[in-house]
């Protein structure tokens, strides 16, 4: 059986393993839970879980990065693979920028920090339901 994982990015650890800790308590064992701190290191995963066999489902990134905004790199997922589905978080993007993601399509959905838990795992489930 194919593995199948989900990919967490955001520059403050404390809110990757919180959103990795969030997806592993419900979720279970059902997927591989990967963090990235930036979306350069993320992209190293991506193109390490395709080495790998494992297929990427969901990327979950946060919007403000150095370097790379999240909105740039979830452009970049969606040119490897436009069938992972993908979600922004963020506190600080501009109403501009979340417009234009929307209008590109580039997250299946966007949470506000903070958000809630039942936020979060509510939002995955609808985005990979039958997965």
């Amino acid at each position: 059986m194919n593995k199948k994982a989900i990919l967490c990015v955001d520059d403050e650890a404390i809110i990757l393993m919180s959103i990795k800790q969030e997806l592993k308590n419900h979720f279970k064992t059902r997927f591989l839970y990967e963090t990235a701190l930036n979306a350069e290191e993320a992209l190293e995963i991506v193109n390490d879980l395709t080495y790998e066999g494992v297929t990427l489902i969901l990327v979950i990134s946060d919007w403000l990065m150095p370097g790379m905004k999240g909105d740039e790199f979830l452009r970049k997922i969606r040119n490897i693979n436009p069938d992972i589905k993908t979600m922004m978080i963020t506190g600080h993007a501009a109403k501009d920028a979340l417009e234009a993601v929307e209008k590109e399509n580039l997250a299946d959905r966007i949470l506000i920090k903070p958000w809630r838990n039942s936020q979060l795992i509510s939002a995955v489930e609808e985005i990979i339901p039958q997965v």
